[in-house]
């Protein structure tokens, strides 16, 4: 339990290492349900709004300081810093595994500690240990913004391979600085930040309109192609489209042997499809999907700017 205020006389005072508690004072004391508990039969309770005034909040804090790396929390527990916070879940890796939180259970960067207890307490060991991701509504498109300009830039770049013009294109590059954005975020989490429901809006508004406009823009090449080229273009584009789909999940699970989660996030990925590993998600009530879907899904959409017009050069 820690002593988070005093009341001596009329006057409120906040607690630390060197106040005198004298008797008669009373004091606002923070901590477990049971130990409040246990704590009224050696005291008496009373109301005092005023001094139970204290802002207190629970937070999820990214520890990125070295030399708290790899270390217990039995050990981190004896630092100053640890003062009036109280640790309610431990966090870790791409798929957020539950971590137990045990005296012996040690902490590296990039673990994301659920923290709870004031203002004070939570500043003092965000400054000593990590940086508190503090929920907001605002996203940072300053640098969201740069990395669009810059790598959109960089994606407009030709390079000649045997006459063939090889280039990532605007949309590739942008795909390669979201890569680089977001794994920046996570070894340094103080820039960036987009918040969820952006992230939401992103996801499922933004690929929407993606899709209709790639669908709109491309209706009148298909029905100009089917009429030159007849029913047959149509059939082949269906096996191109449908074969590999049906193939791969086979491919993962008897030849690469993956977990089912795993690939099916995978298939998800080489498809560029969020929408299916997102509804295998819901369906799993996990985030393990995820894993198999990033690599494949950055890969694919490389692949497929790159070698998108080599193909149709040799067709």
């Amino acid at each position: 339990m820690y002593v988070e205020r005093i009341r001596h006389g009329d006057e409120v005072i906040d607690f630390d290492a060197d106040t005198v508690i004298q008797a008669g004072d009373v004091l606002a004391v923070s901590g477990p349900t049971d130990a409040l508990i246990a704590l009224e039969k050696n005291a008496k309770e009373v109301a005092d709004k005023e001094l139970l005034d204290v802002p207190v909040e629970s937070v999820d804090l990214v520890v990125t300081q070295k030399d708290v790396n790899g270390a217990t929390l039995i050990e981190l527990s004896k630092k100053d810093f640890a003062r009036g916070v109280y640790l309610q879940s431990i966090t870790r890796g791409a798929t957020s595994v539950d971590v137990p939180v045990l005296a012996q259970t040690k902490i590296y960067r990039g673990d994301i500690l659920k923290l709870a207890g004031t203002s004070t307490h939570i500043d003092r060991i965000a400054k000593s240990i990590g940086y508190a991701d503090r929920p907001t509504n605002m996203t940072d498109m300053v640098w969201v913004g740069l990395f669009i300009v810059v790598f959109g830039l960089i994606g407009t770049l030709t390079m000649q391979i045997g006459g063939v013009p090889l280039t990532l294109s605007s949309s590739g590059g942008v795909l390669i600085g979201g890569l680089v954005l977001g794994w920046l975020r996570g070894v340094h989490p103080t820039f960036g930040s987009l918040p969820a429901p952006t992230q939401w809006f992103m996801n499922s508004v933004g690929l929407n309109v993606f899709i209709a406009i790639v669908g709109i823009s491309a209706g009148p090449g298909f029905v100009a192609g089917l009429m030159n080229n007849g029913v047959d273009l149509l059939i082949w584009g269906v096996v191109a489209t449908s074969v590999p789909m049906l193939l791969a999940p086979f491919i993962g699970k008897y030849i690469f042997k993956f977990h089912p989660a795993i690939n099916l996030g995978c298939c998800g990925g080489a498809r560029t499809s969020t929408a299916s590993v997102a509804m295998v998600g819901d369906v799993a009530k996990s985030n393990i999907p995820m894993l198999g879907y990033t690599v494949p899904y950055a890969v694919s959409n490389t692949l497929l700017t790159l070698w998108g017009l080599v193909i149709v050069l040799i067709y």
